[in-house]
């Protein structure tokens, strides 16, 4: 989090900047932009950093710009390129985003609202959204506009997690290998495992490690069918939550969301009232930071 703090600087002026006539930024318009304190922070980057950033005009009448370098240029048109590639996952994605919804929508704000971390086009509503009327469309309901799946697709309700089983189980076969016993790690192999990582320092006893081969054992219902179909307090119910966050975050670019954006799904995916507790409870699965201006989820195993 500390380490991308610099790299979110540049990659904002980069966009301020591609936002621009003539894909250059007046010094003079950057206060307005970004605001007086946080300017100086860009103007150090302009300065820090002559590769990506190059600055002109300041002689006679002409007033001191910022625009990209010609190598920065050509770093953001194979941006645009991976962007074009990435389409087919992008819809696959958004559709198992709204597969996971108790009624397969979710409000259009709440979409644009992590489209960052799902890796949408800005344009997502005209370059997505309308380009595939068989899989989305934009219902007003109650005076809200919500992001729709218009047909289901079964060969989609797999999970990352069972994804991941069918690979290990692949390996496993291979290998002549069969893993029976729990490790002292906390994993354990089966369709209804999480993968677990904990921190170094911790030493589960043994109590804890057989409490969890029983939870990891443990049948839960599928994340993508309605959760108005089971009881709240029903442990499987508790432990399809966890597979439902699990998947959310599986879904984004990074593996991870600002803890605030994950809970502003809280109705549509049925989340705990209490998520950080959850979270926290799991910590074998989930890592919450508070690096940063706001607390972060990353998962746990996307970051080994």
């Amino acid at each position: 989090m500390d380490l991308q703090k610099k790299p979110s600087l540049i990659l904002q002026l980069k966009c301020i900047i591609q936002s621009q006539n003539h894909q250059l930024l007046l010094l003079r318009d950057l206060e307005k932009e970004v605001g007086f304190v946080a300017k100086w922070n860009f103007m150090s980057i302009i300065e820090k950093y002559p590769s990506i950033f190059g600055v002109g005009g300041g002689c006679g009448k002409e007033l001191p710009f910022v625009t990209l370098t010609g190598k920065a240029e050509k770093i953001a048109r194979e941006e645009g390129e991976a962007r074009n590639l990435m389409e087919p996952i992008l819809v696959k994605n958004l559709r198992k985003l709204l597969m996971l919804s108790i009624d397969c929508r979710v409000p259009l704000e709440k979409v644009e609202l992590i489209g960052n971390e799902l890796g949408l086009p800005h344009d997502f509503k005209k370059s997505l959204i309308f380009k595939y009327p068989e899989y989305f469309s934009i219902k007003v309901i109650n005076g809200r506009a919500y992001l729709s799946l218009e047909n289901w697709d079964s060969l989609l309700a797999v999970t990352a997690c069972e994804e991941r089983f069918a690979r290990e189980r692949m390996l496993q076969s291979a290998g002549g290998q069969n893993k029976v016993r729990i490790t002292k790690d906390g994993n354990y192999l089966g369709p209804f495992a999480f993968k677990m990582c904990y921190a170094a320092g911790f030493r589960p006893n043994k109590s804890y490690l057989e409490e969890l081969e029983k939870w990891h054992k443990m049948e839960f219902p599928s994340p993508y069918l309605n959760a108005r179909r089971f009881e709240v307090a029903d442990p499987k119910t508790r432990k399809r939550v966890v597979a439902v966050l699990h998947e959310l975050l599986s879904l984004t670019m990074e593996k991870r969301m600002i803890s605030a954006k994950l809970d502003a799904f809280h109705s549509e995916y049925r989340l705990p009232s209490k998520l950080v507790l959850c979270l926290i409870k799991h910590h074998g699965i989930f890592y919450i930071t508070n690096k940063g201006a706001r607390s972060t989820v990353f998962l746990k195993e996307a970051y080994d």
